[in-house]
């Protein structure tokens, strides 16, 4: 391909999916399809919107950021972007960084819930006790009369006390970076966690992964959380301290529902596979039906902004 003429602004936007599967688009660009394939496309220097491929290998993502010297703003289809952040210095100066805010909650809280119902009521000893041909009748917790603590009060943490709302639960403790009101009641802060975990039967953890969570749940936070309750992590794995995890798990003392491990993936052999209490499902809260008409919804409202000189949503950093 022809190398990029430095006295043509860049014009074209990469896509993870094609355009006119999106459409809507404004005009003016030039759209090019890349989903982290292992040729480039188009003239990487050309590329003033890039749309990071979703759930492909960071460093396969990041590749062509190097390149991009023409880049004004890369969007990320995911709400952390982790991945990107260590990249960020590549970008030519003044480029935006755009997380995927709002574009997961409703798959993310659905799995959320889904997944405190199935560990409360016990589905996985159903679903092994159905394959043996066995009958496990009995009582199990029901989400009714819980207290619940969510963790990362954001749009999935809103989006999840939506779909508690329905299950009557005792009491629903919000808690995030910092305090503020909403409509349901108060967010307190993170300082305020050690006295909410005690009374917590269900413990929901949706924030983002910085340097400061990292290992935010730890062996003080298990430690503090009641005999019986459950730790649902659908957030980042890295914000468990894994081994403080499994040593409440074999003792019995705790049981979690994880979409989302440290490792990742869960490598076969590793213990929580088989910590007793356990429910693991392969980090699937964004990638559902309800992802791709909302990705595209998202990409079409950034570039219509983009187009039109209006500031971009969810404007996490900027290169400088």
């Amino acid at each position: 391909m022809a190398p990029a003429d430095p006295r043509t602004p860049a014009n074209d936007v990469w896509l993870p999916i094609p355009a006119d599967e999106i459409g809507g688009l404004p005009d003016g660009f030039d759209y090019v399809h890349w989903d982290a394939g292992p040729e480039f496309p188009a003239d990487p220097a050309r590329c003033a919107f890039y749309v990071v491929p979703y759930m492909k290998d960071p460093q396969v993502c990041i590749r062509p950021l190097t390149e991009m010297t023409g880049l004004r703003a890369v969007q990320s289809l995911t709400a952390g972007v982790e991945h990107l952040l260590p990249a960020l210095h590549q970008l030519p100066p003044g480029a935006r960084l755009c997380n995927a805010r709002g574009l997961h909650d409703a798959s993310t809280a659905e799995l959320a819930l889904t997944l405190t119902l199935a560990s409360l009521r016990g589905i996985p000893d159903f679903v092994r006790g159905q394959d043996e041909g066995r009958w496990l009748a009995g009582f199990r917790p029901a989400l009714a009369d819980k207290t619940v603590v969510i963790v990362g009060y954001g749009s999935i943490g809103s989006a999840i006390e939506d779909r508690l709302t329905p299950f009557e639960c005792a009491r629903v403790a919000r808690i995030a970076r910092t305090a503020r009101e909403t409509v349901r009641g108060p967010v307190l802060p993170l300082a305020e966690l050690p006295a909410v975990l005690p009374a917590a039967d269900v413990v929901i953890i949706t924030t983002p992964l910085t340097d400061a969570t990292r290992g935010l749940v730890g062996s003080d936070f298990l430690a503090r959380m009641k005999d019986g309750a459950l730790l649902v992590n659908v957030a980042r794995g890295a914000v468990v301290n894994t081994e403080a995890l499994l040593t409440e798990l074999e003792s019995g003392r705790l049981r979690a529902a994880l979409d989302v491990t440290d490792p990742e993936p869960l490598p076969a052999g590793h213990p929580l596979w088989h910590a007793p209490g356990v429910l693991v499902t392969p980090h699937v809260g964004g990638p559902s039906s309800a992802f791709l008409p909302r990705a595209k919804r998202l990409v079409r409202d950034q570039l219509t902004r983009f187009a039109s000189g209006d500031p971009l949503s969810n404007v996490v950093a900027t290169a400088g």
